[in-house]
This record gives C-alpha cells, sequence and structure tokens, in this order.
C-alpha cells in the first residue's frame, strides 16, 4: 500500500481557474471528499459512518493502493459514491514530465475501469498542484479537475475536535471538502465525520458526490 505518511495540503500555487473548488447546486449542497484511500482500516469505517447517515461523497484514490484492495473500491462505488483519480504513487505532477503525469493519471484510470467498468471522470492532483500541461493530459484522459475550498487539516493529526471544528467553522454551501482516508493514521478523520456529520445534516447542509 501506498506509503504511511500524509501526503496532501494545500498546495503551494495559487488556484488554477480551470479547477473546480465550489460547486453551484440546489440549496446548501455541500461536497465531502476523501484522498488516499482505499485503506482497509479507515475507507469501511468512513463508508459506515456516511451508510448510516445516507450521504455520497467522493472518493480520489491512489491507484497502487486500488490495485491491492481493489474489493474496497467496489464497495465505494457500490455504495454510490463518486470515484476519482489521485494518480498511481501520489506525485506532484507539476515536477513531473508529461509522459511521466500521462503514466500516473492513465494507469489508474485503466485500473479503475478494469475493476468497475468505466473510467473515472474525475482527477484531483496531489497536493492540489496543477499546471496547463497536467490539465491538458487531464483533460486528454475525460476527466475534469477538482481542488477544494475547505481543507480539514487531517493531515496535520490535529486532533479529531480540531478537524471538526475547522470543518463547521469553514462550512458553507457548494463547498468542497478535502479529507482522507489513506496517506497514513486517519483515526481522528473518521472520529471527527461522525461528530460533525450529523451536525451538518442538522444545519440543512446536504452532502452530494461530485458529478462533472
Amino acid at each position: 500500500m501506498a506509503g504511511e505518511t500524509s501526503r496532501s495540503g494545500p498546495g503551494a500555487s495559487p488556484p488554477h481557474p480551470d479547477v473546480a473548488f465550489h460547486l453551484a447546486g440546489a440549496h446548501r449542497e455541500i461536497f465531502l471528499t476523501f484522498d488516499d484511500g482505499p485503506h482497509p482500516r479507515y475507507t469501511p469505517a468512513i463508508l459506515r459512518i456516511l451508510r448510516r447517515h445516507g450521504v455520497r461523497a467522493t472518493f480520489f484514490v491512489i491507484g497502487e493502493n486500488v490495485a491491492e484492495f481493489p474489493g474496497l473500491l467496489w464497495d465505494i462505488a457500490d455504495e454510490g459514491h463518486a470515484v476519482g483519480n489521485h494518480t498511481w504513487t501520489h506525485p506532484q505532477l507539476t515536477a513531473l514530465a508529461p509522459d511521466a503525469v500521462r503514466w500516473e493519471l492513465g494507469r489508474t484510470s485503466r485500473l479503475i475501469e478494469d475493476i468497475l467498468g468505466t473510467a473515472p471522470d474525475l482527477a484531483r492532483a496531489p497536493y492540489g498542484e496543477w499546471d496547463d500541461t497536467s490539465l491538458d493530459i487531464c483533460n486528454d484522459l475525460g476527466m475534469s479537475p477538482v481542488g477544494w475550498a475547505i481543507d480539514s487539516q487531517d493531515w496535520t493529526l490535529p486532533g479529531a475536535g480540531t478537524i471538526a471544528y475547522t470543518v463547521l467553522e469553514a462550512m458553507h454551501p457548494g463547498a468542497i471538502v478535502l479529507s482522507h482516508d489513506g496517506g497514513g493514521r486517519r483515526r481522528q478523520t473518521v472520529e471527527a465525520l461522525e461528530w460533525y456529520l450529523p451536525r451538518l445534516l442538522a444545519e440543512g447542509y446536504r452532502p452530494q458526490r461530485i458529478r462533472p
């Protein structure tokens, strides 16, 4: 499985105008996303919470993790969640040659299609780092690029309460929220989701899967 360190964080580059950070939708729709999985412990735990509350989310998966745990990809899709491409090994795409970018994204898309029968139509660059070349390749592969409006900061392991407070304090209609179900120890993420999701629902927010 891909390395046990936190590997997603706020992008260092300015937001690219072609990347989605907010999505227009019905009143108080929001979009929960989970990166770096699937993981045999944390992905099922997150799926159970989402199922209990009857909401859908989007999972941006790492190809090498999918190769190790293909059944978890089935579980994500079978429960109605969207599956997005988060590269094969989680490199910074802007530091790679174009052929390497195409390999990272293309190999992951092919594996997802082999397992689910449909290639992903969403992609998220590791660290949120896109440039014109990687975006052109993403588009060539039939995917829409997705960023985030709210970083839960779960990758810093600040404690479940801090993660939950970060999400609740910053929440607004149309926001895409970044969290993680892999790439490290994600117990705090699971505990935070357990706490903040029912509160978001009580406030009238409606979590949805992302559709391109």
